[in-house]
């Protein structure tokens, strides 16, 4: 089966929010490694890799210069990327309120689209 790309979608304001506050260079480094997550199969771990002790939470690692800065993301339906926050990291370790957070992103992103499931299959349905 030929690999056909990922899709990277943006779970509320969050991302928006943390990209916009970046110097153009930083936004030009994000974008970059945005497309190689959209564009290649085997993502390297230097750029994106599981959170340990998560349930199936990744984060994008982003270099520039001195400063490294993470988004959290997750998968779904396979090829869709959902990102939620990102920030700069300070620290060897990732804080734990950012984690937690994007947790419950996450958790936030599935209510949402099996509500939304819901409602189209409700809608859908023959009388």
């Amino acid at each position: 089966m030929k690999f056909l790309g990922r899709t990277i979608v943006f779970h509320g304001k969050h991302f928006a929010d943390f990209y916009l506050e970046q110097t153009d260079d930083v936004q030009e480094k994000i974008e970059y490694v945005l497309r190689i997550i959209r564009q290649v199969e085997n993502i390297p771990k230097k750029f994106f890799d599981h959170i340990i002790g998560s349930d199936g939470l990744f984060e994008i690692r982003v270099e520039y210069g001195s400063n490294i800065f993470r988004i959290f993301c997750c998968f779904d339906q396979g090829n869709i990327v959902i990102l939620f926050n990102g920030f700069r990291k300070n620290t060897q370790k990732t804080p734990k309120d950012q984690i937690e957070q994007a947790e419950r992103l996450k958790k936030e992103y599935f209510e949402l689209k099996n509500k939304g499931n819901e409602k189209s299959k409700r809608s859908n349905k023959k009388v």
